[in-house]
């Protein structure tokens, strides 16, 4: 087992890490900006450095800091939590040509899935099923790529391959603004991303946001943990998650997650990953994998009882899989709201003092959180400022205890998301569940 993690991130998922390594009896190491002082993990860790100020570009995207503070605090493993350097190839080889162990797939793994051509290919090659698009880069013909978009059928998608996050991408909808998208597309991604290549897929018109969650380990298992419905989302950011997805039956379930699980053991995957798909009238289609432990890893431990980021320490440390594939078995329902720090009708972030936190309880609620009362939320990063999770034996429970559970959490000082979350809980064609990616937008501009 590790014996000294250093936790590359900060907020909720460094102390979710935290609380990790102290159950197995890993010793931890806090790397912080000067804004971030006065984290709960930084006054939790057994050793604390900082390693710059607070623009993140000089201190969590900082890689010669953040080895140097593993050298001198003799740490073994460096877990990069999720966002920053968490799904950054160049860093996981600069941790594991240090000597340190990264806590998550080799770099070759992530540089694989990092770029959409090559992980769409590799999928395809894996047995899974793919959006209908070019099969690789669109190239500089332009009678070939009108053709090739007839042949897909319009509305198509142009996509960078290098992007993320709802970044590079632009619908197009008929022939004569094709070419004009490809080349504004490739701009941004040049400028964005410093990778112009862009693909061709087709548009979906209905999909929902559905991924599966897996783990591999160094030895050639690897299991999925079912699947999580991520369809509730702004800007492409996801508000709401929840698992089981609605609808998907245990047979789609079985179906697309062996697939998963056995594209991990082609690849030599290892670690904690999530496969993402657009899922449409029963049909399950690959968008990419995310390399690295996700915000909303607790719904799938809520109803599988398997701790996700011990499971990553344990895999790190050359563990086999404590798992096999039938002792996974899902458990009631869960649903997950993100808690933000922003105005609730106009999304600006709302940074500032907290001068009063009251937690929510009772059965099946759990809080992932760093905050508390006196603490400031600091402006220069992410507006998440916790995760809200209710747990139920079926969805109707687990819907019925998030909404009390909303209604009694205090935060004092700043505006939060919450009344947001409140109003899509009583939403009644969400209550009814399988609502699709664009259906919060929609509901948003409505009024």
């Amino acid at each position: 087992m590790l014996e000294k993690v250093l936790i590359a991130n900060r907020g909720e998922i460094a102390l979710r890490i935290l609380r990790a390594c102290r159950e197995l009896g890993i010793r931890t190491v806090a790397v912080h900006s000067s804004a971030d002082r006065d984290l709960k993990h930084v006054r939790l860790a057994d050793e604390t450095v900082c390693i710059g100020p607070p623009p993140s570009a000089d201190s969590y995207l900082n890689i010669p800091a953040i080895i140097s503070a593993a050298e001198v605090t003799a740490a073994d493993g460096i877990h990069p939590g999720y966002g920053f350097l968490s799904e950054n190839a160049d860093f996981a080889e600069r941790v594991e040509h240090s000597g340190f162990t990264f806590i998550g797939p080799r770099a070759e793994t992530i540089r694989l899935m990092g770029d959409k051509v090559s992980a769409i290919r590799a999928m395809k090659e894996a047995g899974i099923p793919c959006v209908p698009g070019s099969d690789g880069p669109v190239e500089e013909d332009e009678e070939h790529n009108l053709q090739m978009a007839r042949e897909i059928g319009y509305p198509v998608i142009i996509k960078a391959a290098g992007g993320g996050g709802g970044r590079g991408m632009r619908t197009v909808h008929n022939e004569s603004d094709l070419l004009g998208a490809i080349s504004v597309t490739r701009n941004e991604a040049r400028s964005a991303f410093g990778n112009a290549t862009v693909y061709m897929e087709k548009f979906l018109t209905n999909p929902r946001h559905v991924e599966i969650q897996v783990l591999a380990d160094h030895h050639g298992n690897a299991i999925h943990l079912g699947e999580r419905d991520c369809s509730m989302q702004r800007r492409h950011q996801k508000v709401i998650e929840e698992s089981p997805a609605p609808g998907v039956t245990p047979e789609q379930r079985r179906f697309i997650g062996e697939r998963c699980a056995e594209a991990c053991r082609t690849l030599g995957y290892r670690g904690a990953g999530t496969f993402e798909f657009l899922y449409e009238d029963g049909e399950f289609f690959f968008i990419e994998m995310n390399t690295r432990i996700q915000v909303e890893h607790p719904v799938t431990e809520m109803i599988t009882g398997v701790d996700l980021v011990k499971e990553q320490l344990r895999i790190a440390s050359g563990e086999p899989l404590r798992y096999t594939q039938d002792q996974i078995s899902i458990t009631g329902h869960a649903i997950e709201c993100r808690i933000n720090a922003e105005d609730p009708v106009k999304f600006i972030p709302s940074p500032g003092h907290i001068t009063q936190y009251h937690a929510p309880g009772g059965p099946g609620i759990r809080v992932d959180t760093h905050i508390y009362s006196g603490y400031s939320v600091p402006p220069y990063y992410d507006s998440m400022i916790g995760k809200l999770i209710a747990w139920g034996d079926n969805r109707a429970s687990a819907l019925a205890r998030m909404r009390t559970a909303l209604s009694e959490v205090v935060i004092g000082g700043i505006k939060t998301n919450i009344p947001l979350h409140q109003d899509i809980l009583q939403d009644p064609n969400f209550q009814e569940g399988g609502t699709n990616i664009h259906y919060l937008e929609k509901k948003l501009r409505e009024g």
